[in-house]
């Protein structure tokens, strides 16, 4: 259908069908249309053509939620104005997700796959490598959760000056460690298997155990303590 939203029957025009049936019978696309607020005058296309060529672009809702704003202003209709209104309503949609469980303070994990649990859903689908460690006190209850780093996994952006520092100033007995796979395959690679080891070790120094480094993937998890290397 061509011409502007406000030309289309009533029914099929997104803000209508939301106030009429529901947000959750509106398509991504629909969404989009209705947090980009107008099209591109310009070339005569809607906003939700606009929303169509974002998805089309990034190919789904979670890529498109990681890009920058620079990103999506390659997306021809796309200025600053209507990339940081996409960009705050996504951040505000992965706030939400990212509390549906959160970790609370001396909330106590007893396995890997309660961790997994807990946090797949904020992880699974990021396209980069975030490094996070959960500080524990002396009962292993969580006193915080830091984020270490952002990136690929390597020596010197996990170096243990830093993940240390955050647990000496936080008074940690231990730590868990975690970080994600944005392949979704969550085997540890050699550089996952060197930080490993050289973070245990600092942490025997330290007097602050290392209990766990456990790696998430796609609807799956490895945990160096059970598969016993730590």
């Amino acid at each position: 259908m061509s011409g502007g939203i406000k030309n289309w029957p009533e029914g099929e025009r997104p803000r209508e069908k939301l106030l009429q049936i529901g947000a959750s019978a509106l398509s991504d696309a629909e969404l989009l249309a209705l947090i980009l607020g107008s099209g591109d005058a310009a070339s005569g296309r809607s906003a939700l053509d606009l929303g169509r060529e974002l998805l089309v672009e990034f190919q789904a809702l979670r890529s498109l939620a990681d890009a920058s704003c620079a990103e999506m202003q390659r997306v021809k209709g796309i200025g600053p104005a209507k990339a940081t209104s996409l960009k705050a309503a996504l951040e505000l949609a992965g706030r939400i997700k990212g509390q549906d469980r959160p970790i609370e303070s001396f909330t106590r994990f007893t396995s890997a796959s309660q961790v997994f649990e807990h946090l797949n859903f904020e992880f699974r689908d990021r396209r980069k490598e975030y490094f996070m460690a959960l500080l524990l006190d002396g009962k292993n209850r969580i006193i915080k959760r830091v984020q270490i780093s952002e990136g690929s996994l390597n020596q010197s952006i996990v170096h243990p000056r830093e993940v240390f520092n955050v647990a000496v100033r936080e008074s940690a007995a231990a730590m868990i460690l975690l970080h994600n796979h944005p392949t979704g395959d969550p085997t540890p690679s050699p550089e996952d298997l060197e930080v490993t080891r050289r973070l245990s070790e600092a942490g025997e120094l330290m007097g602050i155990k290392v209990l766990d480094h456990i790696i998430i993937g796609d609807g799956a998890f490895y945990s160096f303590t059970e598969r016993g290397h730590l």
